[in-house]
């Protein structure tokens, strides 16, 4: 039988890119004893959405934000309601 000598996992990595170098080049299913599973529990907080805004209008958006000392998203959350209450009528 030709068993392969692991590597040890380091007990720390000096940053995010050491640990992705080690994993990409080691495999976890190597390391049978080193991991549990643990449950996870969550709950989704809200929804984000993306939609492409031209330039001019981003500006605009985030001046009037700033004016205001509002976040962004809900001035624009704010005006989308707006306009469409007044088109809906």
């Amino acid at each position: 039988m030709n068993e392969r000598k692991t590597d040890p996992i380091p007990e720390e990595f000096g940053s995010y890119e050491e640990a992705a170098r080690f994993w990409d080049s080691h495999d976890t299913t190597d390391y049978p004893g080193c991991f549990q599973t643990v449950k996870v529990v969550s709950e989704l907080k809200g929804r984000h959405y993306e939609i492409q805004i031209e330039p001019d209008v981003m500006e605009k958006l985030q001046r009037r934000a700033r004016r205001r000392r509002v976040k962004l998203s809900h001035l624009a959350n704010s005006l989308l309601r707006q306009q469409l209450v007044t088109s809906d009528s």
